[in-house]
This record gives C-alpha cells, structure tokens and sequence, in this order.
C-alpha cells in the first residue's frame, strides 16, 4: 500500500500562514537581509512544507492507528510539532529540530534522503531542508543566487563548531565561551567586515559626506538618487530633460514626500517638496517621453539615438538620509553632487553585457557592464572587491 504524507492529508493551515506572514516584519537574522531576492519564499511555509512531505500521515499506518479517532490524535500531535516548528524564534531550538528530525526518520525507515533544488534562488527551500537533516542541493543559473546559497547552505556547515580565528575573540578562547553551530564563522564574519569597512572608510571616506538637515544636524545619507536626461529635441527649447516615470518619492502615510520642478525658461531646479504631487507625475513612459518645459512628445527612438551619440547625463534630484526621526528626503545639495563627480577608479573589471541586458540595454548606449554604475559605485566596489589595495592599509592576522 502507497503511504500517504501528512501534507497530503491535512495541515495546520492557519498556523503556517500566520508565521508565513509574519516573517515579512523581521530583519534581524532572517536570511532575507542578506539579499533582497524579489521571490524569496517564507521559511515557515517551506518548513513546513519539507517536513510535511516527509513524515507519514496517521492513515499510512492502520495497525498502529486502527481508528479514525486514533488517526485525528496522531495527526495532532504531528501539528504540534509543525506548528512550534514554523514559529521564527524556534529556528535554532535544537531540542524540537530533533524532535522533527525523529519523526522524518520513523517515516523514512531511516533512510532519509537527500534534497535537490534545481531553481534554488533565495534559497530558502534546501536551507529548510539541511535545517531539518537533509542533505541538501541547489543550483540556479543566476549567478547571485548561486552566491546566496553558497553563503547559506554551503559555507556554514563546512565550519560548524568550529571557533573564529580573528585575534580579539582568539584572545578569549581560554575563557567559558562555547562556539556552538556557526556562531565562530558568524563572529569571523562581523569582525573582518568592520574591519574592511573602516579600512574602506580611510580610503573613500570622504567620497559619502553626511548631509544637512533643516533642523541643523546631520543625517547619514542611505541613497542619491539620479534621474537621466536629454536635450529636448526642440530648438526653441533644448532643455535637460530628466528621464523620470515618477516624481513621487514616499507614500508612507505621514511623510509623503515628492519631487517639484522649478521650471524657468529651459532651466529646470529640482526641490523636495512634502505631500503629494499635483502636477507632474513623470515624464517617461512606455512610448517615450515628454519635455516638462515646452510639452514636447520625444520619441524612444530619439533618446536612444542621444543615449549612444552624447549619453545619457545623470542629474541628482534627491537625497535620501537615516536620521532619529526616520527616513528625510532632502533637495539636492552642490556639494553632494561635486563630491559624486569623480573619475572611474583604475583597475575596475571590465566586460559586455549579456543575457537579456545585452538586447535593450545597449539600445541607450550602455555596453559594457560598468556603463550600469556611477563612477562612485566602482569606486566603493573595487575598493571593497580589491583585497590588496586594503590590505595595503593593515592587513589583520
């Protein structure tokens, strides 16, 4: 007789989604921090779901449960068990993975098998698999995904148990600290990746200047965000047209935020206003675009023409800064802008686009890989990527 899975049978239904949703709010710990995949998978949905597809329902087993009323009270205690199981704070509760692992066990005889994602992504299906005792496979095409799941799935378990090997902890491996699980590899992680960041910060520092606040403080900047332009076609005109779908900056109700056009003649001045637009919601659309100071229609085939003839010319329209109070959306700043207008940095990679970037991208007159970022972003990343030049600074042993 075919044996019946539990979650071909019943499931706490109500108790997944509720934990399902909820992952949603947090941050610390949760994997989805460490790349904002756009079709990450909640935990507890996936975790329940393995362990569902493992384990026997009652029904599988009639000399044990020979009733219906038997099979209902086996059926819920296997819901006890799956629904502490997909609460969030029991992640790392050792004591109900093995009760988990046990009852994955019992339905397998033993032979518990192995696990393969071919369309992994965020990842979050075979690292529910290797949480709940399956050796677990993934692979993806995308390269970032493959990155992901290497730091979850691959890495971690290569050092388990294993003590960090940075001098400030080793300076305290003599004392009662336990290095259970990945806790030396996560303590590893955090102290050279502060270590990189002020090395970094010596070197480009000066490169990601705080901005001003209204009040007379200064606030971390989180975001300069850039709008392209071309020169409207029109001869009486020749604007600098911003290449927007949308001035709208934040819907959060209580601090709306936009972006306002101060359009003199053919000058346009950009200002972050409170509230909600009223007038202009965007200038780009699907067909092309719209000049904001004369109402010329521009066609895609003229901005593309322009983008591969002259670029496309980025203009800074906001700034976006953490301060106590929140999130503060500041109009653009002259000294932020100069500071952002260096040169490309030596040594950056070099390569064409490919894949689906290669068939629309090009179109604007972007090429190679490196078109796709400001001078300011190789600069932070081969400074970040190029272990030499930091270690030319300090090298920590």
């Amino acid at each position: 007789m075919m044996k019946k899975k539990l979650i071909e049978v019943a499931l706490p239904l109500e108790a997944i989604n509720e934990a399902s949703a909820r992952e949603k709010s947090i941050r610390h710990g949760h994997p989805s921090t460490l790349h904002l995949w756009w079709a990450r998978r909640p935990l507890a949905a996936a975790r329940a779901v393995i362990f569902s597809s493992l384990v026997d329902d009652p029904s599988s087993h009639p000399d044990q449960f020979p009733t219906e009323e038997a099979q209902e009270k086996e059926r819920q205690r296997l819901f006890n068990i799956l629904e502490r199981l997909v609460v969030w704070e029991n992640s790392n509760d050792e004591k109900l993975l093995a009760e988990a692992k046990a009852e994955i066990s019992r339905s397998t005889d033993g032979n518990i098998p192995e696990f393969l994602d071919p369309f992994a992504g965020g990842g979050a299906i075979p690292l529910e698999a290797q949480r709940l005792g399956l050796k677990a496979h993934a692979s993806d095409l995308n390269p970032v995904a493959v990155m992901i799941n290497k730091a979850m799935i691959e890495i971690p378990p290569k050092f388990q148990g294993l003590p960090p090997v940075n001098p400030e902890a080793r300076a305290k491996l003599g004392s009662e600290l336990a290095w259970k699980g990945s806790t030396g590899l996560a303590e590893d992680v955090r102290y050279y990746g502060e270590w990189m960041k002020e090395e970094a910060f010596k070197r480009i520092g000066h490169l990601y200047p705080k901005a001003k606040l209204p009040n007379g403080t200064e606030a971390t900047v989180i975001a300069w965000i850039w709008a392209r332009t071309v020169k409207c076609p029109n001869p009486a005109c020749g604007c600098e047209m911003p290449l927007a779908r949308s001035f709208t900056l934040s819907k959060k109700k209580g601090n709306e935020h936009h972006v306002e056009l101060d359009i003199q003649g053919n000058q346009i001045q950009y200002h972050v206003k409170p509230g909600v637009a009223k007038k202009i919601e965007g200038t780009m659309n699907r067909n092309g675009a719209t000049c904001p100071c004369c109402g010329t229609p521009v066609g895609l085939p003229y901005i593309r023409d322009y983008g591969r003839s002259n670029g496309l010319f980025p203009r800074l329209i906001t700034i976006v800064a953490e301060s106590s109070n929140g999130r503060q959306y500041l109009s653009p700043d002259s000294n932020q802008t100069v500071i952002a207008s260096i040169e490309k940095p030596s040594g950056f990679p070099t390569g064409k686009l490919s894949g689906k970037a290669r068939v629309s991208v090009p179109l604007y007159g972007f090429d190679e890989i490196t078109d796709l970022f400001t001078n300011r972003q190789l600069t932070g990343l081969t400074t970040f990527s190029d272990g030499y030049s930091l270690n030319r600074v300090g090298n920590p042993t």
